[in-house]
């Protein structure tokens, strides 16, 4: 499963870890998704949703 918010569609970012020698190697930063169960056209589905989406109300929260 890909590691992306379903409501808005964020994903890892990469970059680099830079040391204090100022070597630097490749990193990713992933965003803070949670399954959350929503109610999405009509049904009630687990979703991952990040946490901006969910904290905005972006998703209805199935009861």
């Amino acid at each position: 499963m890909a590691r992306i918010c379903e409501i808005c569609g964020k994903h890892p970012s990469t970059g680099n870890m830079v040391s204090h020698a100022n070597n630097r190697t490749r990193r990713r930063w992933k965003p803070n998704l949670q399954r959350v169960r929503a109610k999405m056209d009509s049904s009630v589905r687990r979703i991952l949703a990040c946490t901006r989406c969910i904290r905005s109300g972006k998703i209805v929260k199935a009861a």
